[in-house]
């Protein structure tokens, strides 16, 4: 092999890649157990261990670079919510409610038939809404003006009773692609402060359409109205850190009072003596830590420590313990000071890390805390950590905001409602970003005054109770247009013109795709996963060894290569594992080894031919390289067409296919071509065979030509049985083509079928289906009821009446809380007009490999009657399998649902086939 050296290299360098991007997964994985030794089971303990070493040094990768808990948990083989358990969503914001806000809500009969025409095409249609207005408002009235619809106050300066129609589309669909990134920054910014580990939002090609994903979440019901609320912008008055900090002090002292009452009761009783000394400790954010962070925008945040340490008068050591016991508001929020302790101005009271903000909130709920402070006086977070000047990044720590209510109502002086434009631009010196708001004539009003009052204070600008930014008043603003102004970068500049235009667009995103997998059904797939894997992965080394002898060997070393090559090859693409993932994986192992069997099968011929074991070898890989390339192709082929039509799990499975194959080719074919070219360098003999396998099919001779005739017969009654049970049974469709929702639910014994869906049939309008999943006491139940309403309570609602209706056979001791917690295993939803979406996107996958396959093969073989065959070979065996599971459904012990899943596997039989 001429290029064994640049092999060798390629080999070397892609294994210690891999070994350093799964040392990631490694020492995550060691820390995470390090965190349940530490709790002992307890879920509170095991959060506030990996917490505290969040922002800790926990890998030091060979001396060079030191990662933290957050930054090896990141870089570590991503599993998928079918494995681990969470919250999978789709989002989508709707842009019919976005063009009715843009025209103020126009009631011309035009304008109004032109949408529900719209909605009704969209139900066939791939097209986005909006150019599908336009269709519509054009077939309605071709004469009709866009412009007397949109000629409004928020639109001024962009459209004009001048502005053709298509000059007016150009500007709906900047401010619709405007308002559907802000509601992508908005969700984001929510879901960075919901606390879930590694969640992913990500926008999908379908305009407006969000994907959400969120770990081991436990409260979907609160997660449905965070996520489809609508966006509260807010202007508030705010407090001096100044006229505070008094408060602030008396606070302190009054938790300590009570922290200490409370503390010789316990002693007095002799009980939770250990839970009052741990505590403490729980809560505080070390101070040695705070000592060494310097990611505070002033050194001035960082002289707590210098004044507790010369407030002390004790003798005893400056523990954490006792720094909480004297000062238990101040060592979880450190006044805002410079490095002389002076107070610095500004709403900005305190500061916290990201773990000691629970507990701030708590203390300063407290009715006898919250009686200290003014009535009017209210507590907001900023929406990010403190700046690292010198890294430009943000910290872990946040600034806590004095908010003041003016009003009787406790409404803000001024909402989002009257903001009708933000841009961000560069300001005078050009050095750095600023942003330009304008508001309406009711508006300017109000900020006229309100700038007025405030001259020299700081007005905050608050999105769902976070504060984005809170600027100095530096004069009156007369006019409603301001130039908002804070050493902003690019980036921050453009999010918070973004937040301010969220009060102009109400668009709140509706949940079209929904499902909750529980962290029981998630460690179940995982041992289900691993051990078919491990079983496959067993009965293939054994086969190889008992077939192929020494050479079996060399095969089976080529698969754990490539095992390790595609796990490496995961991590380092982020790429996400799933249990169709898993399934890829188990599918490429049966690949590769079937690139190692034609190798060895044209060494076989090549030794049988006469020639020496070197030649043989070389002219057997060179006689195999066409097979193994065509049968790899067509099967990367399949994967890319499942990745660019699938979405979730069968991206996970395309993602690991195609990988597999790459590794699986360069492990299969170059790997044993490096052992076989190092042994033969030192006369080793190399066997191909056993000797129960040496004259294996040898003289087999099957006439195929020969049998034709038989084999048509067979494959026609077969085609007619399966176009006969398709027309007649047709297929059984799962939510993911038809709509509706997937419950599965556990219970403690053996249940009935029939009984479940007796009991359900009143509630739910009709018998929902119901068939065994998996064990005897499993169900999933499946239901159209309410499919087509949304809204952040229908879901619960339809949660509370499966319950209601399976309390008979869950047990009255049952609560619903419970039900949810430790019944229902998994919940699935897709909304009606993204099933028709997925079924298209199916029907066009099966139809884009097909006519693929075909254009491959004309292209390889330069016969356009081969290309045409194969394609009708491939019709005939998909045919036959979607035969199968038309009339066996319903007959078997298990489901034959056709869903996305489903159409992965009729793909992979296009590719194999």
């Amino acid at each position: 092999m001429q290029i064994k050296g640049a092999i060798r290299l390629l080999a070397i360098t892609l294994a210690l890649i891999c070994i350093y991007q799964l040392s990631f997964t490694y020492y995550t994985n060691r820390e995470e157990n390090r965190a349940k030794v530490y709790s002992g089971g307890d879920q509170k303990l095991e959060s506030f261990y990996l917490d505290s070493v969040a922002s800790e040094p926990v890998y030091n990768f060979l001396g060079i670079k030191k990662f933290t808990y957050r930054e090896i948990k990141e870089r570590e083989i991503n599993r998928g919510l079918d494995l681990k358990g969470g919250m999978n969503v789709i989002l989508e914001v709707s842009v019919e409610d976005l063009i009715n806000s843009l025209s103020n809500y126009n009631k011309d009969t035009i304008f109004q038939k032109a949408i529900q025409l719209a909605k009704k095409k969209q139900e066939n249609s791939q097209e986005d809404f909006l150019d599908l207005f336009a269709q519509s408002f054009t077939e309605i009235d071709p004469n009709a003006q866009l412009a007397s619809i949109f000629n409004t106050l928020e639109l001024k300066g962009k459209v004009d009773f001048n502005s053709t129609n298509d000059e007016v589309m150009q500007v709906l669909k900047r401010e619709v692609s405007n308002a559907i990134d802000n509601s992508f920054n908005i969700l984001r910014t929510r879901i960075d402060h919901f606390g879930v580990v590694q969640p992913k939002i990500q926008r999908l090609e379908t305009a407006g359409r969000i994907l959400v994903e969120l770990p081991g979440i436990d409260d979907p019901d609160r997660v449905r109205k965070l996520l489809q609320g609508t966006a509260n912008l807010e202007f508030w008055e705010t407090y001096e850190n100044t006229e505070v900090y008094q408060y602030l002090l008396q606070a302190n002292e009054k938790i300590k009072e009570i922290e200490d009452a409370e503390r010789e009761l316990a002693a007095e009783k002799e009980t939770a003596m250990d839970k009052t000394v741990a505590e403490p400790e729980e809560s505080l954010t070390l101070l040695s830590d705070i000592k060494e962070d310097t990611s505070a925008e002033d050194e001035g945040a960082l002289s707590l420590l210098d004044e507790i340490e010369s407030d002390t008068s004790t003798t005893d050591s400056l523990t954490p313990q006792n720094i909480a016991i004297d000062y238990p508001l101040f060592s979880v929020l450190r006044p805002n000071t410079n490095s002389q302790g002076q107070l610095l101005s500004g709403s900005e009271i305190g500061i916290s890390h990201y773990r000691d903000t629970a507990k701030v909130n708590e203390y300063l709920k407290m009715p006898q805390i919250r009686s200290i402070f003014p009535r009017n006086i209210k507590f907001l977070w900023e929406v990010k950590g403190i700046k690292n000047p010198n890294t430009n990044k943000f910290s872990d720590y946040f600034y806590l905001h004095a908010i003041k209510v003016t009003g009787r109502d406790g409404r803000p002086p001024l909402d989002g409602d009257v903001v009708i434009n933000a841009r961000d631009e560069f300001g005078q010196n050009k050095a750095t970003a600023e942003v330009d708001m304008a508001m309406n004539a009711e508006g300017a009003k109000i900020w006229a005054r309100l700038t007025k009052e405030n001259i020299n204070k700081r007005i905050a600008i608050v999105l769902d109770d976070l504060v984005y930014s809170s600027p100095i008043v530096k004069g009156e603003i007369k006019g409603g247009r301001s130039q908002i102004t804070g050493n902003f970068s690019v980036e921050e500049a453009k999010d918070l013109a973004n937040v301010l235009k969220s009060g102009k667009l109400p668009a709140p995103a509706r949940i079209v795709q929904e499902a909750i997998v529980g962290p029981t059904l998630g460690h179940e797939a995982i041992n289900a996963g691993a051990k078919s894997f491990i079983i496959a992965f067993i009965v293939i080394l054994l086969y190889m060894l008992f077939f192929y002898s020494q050479a079996g060997w060399v095969a089976n070393l080529a698969l754990i290569s490539n095992i390790f090559f595609i796990m490496g090859v995961l991590a380092s693409l982020g790429a996400v594992l799933t249990l169709p993932g898993i399934a890829g994986i188990v599918l490429t192992i049966g690949m590769s080894v079937d690139a190692n069997v034609l190798i060895y099968e044209r060494i076989k011929e090549e030794l049988i031919a006469g020639k020496g074991l070197s030649k043989a070898v070389s002219d057997g890989y060179k006689n195999a390289y066409s097979a193994i390339i065509d049968a790899n192709v067509t099967t990367i082929l399949t994967g890319i067409i499942l990745y660019l039509f699938g979405t979730g799990p069968i991206k996970g499975f395309a993602t690991t296919l195609v990988i597999g194959i790459l590794t699986s080719l360069f492990a299969a074919v170059f790997i044993t071509r490096l052992i076989f070219s190092s042994m033969l360098d030192r006369n080793r003999k190399i066997k191909f065979s056993t000797k129960l396998t040496e004259n294996a099919f040898k003289n087999a001779k099957i006439n195929f030509l020969g049998l034709r005739k038989t084999f048509y017969l067979i494959s026609s009654l077969l085609v007619i049985f399966a176009i006969v049970s398709l027309s007649t049974r047709k297929l059984n469709l799962g939510v993911d083509f038809t709509g509706g929702r997937n419950f599965v639910v556990r219970f403690q014994e053996n249940v009935q079928t029939s009984e479940i869906q007796d009991l359900l049939a009143d509630d739910f309008e009709g018998a929902p289906e119901v068939i065994i999943f998996g064990q005897e006491n499993q169900v999933r139940i499946a239901t159209k009821y309410r499919i087509n309403e949304s809204g952040t309570d229908v879901d619960r609602e339809i949660e509370e009446k499966l319950y209601e209706g399976l309390k008979p056979v869950l047990g009255e001791n049952v609560s619903f809380d419970d039900f949810i917690s430790n019944y229902r295993e998994s919940s699935q939803k897709v909304g009606p007009t993204i099933a028709d979406d997925i079924k298209k996107q199916a029907v066009l996958a099966i139809f884009f490999a097909l006519v693929i396959m075909f254009i491959y093969i004309i292209l390889r073989f330069r016969n356009w009657q081969y290309g045409f065959g194969a394609v009708v070979a491939l019709i005939h065996d998909s045919l036959i399998v979607l035969g199968i599971f038309s009339f066996f459904y319903g007959k078997m012990p298990f489901s034959l649902e056709i869903d996305q899943a489903f159409i992965a596997a009729i793909l992979t039989v296009v590719g194999y086939s």
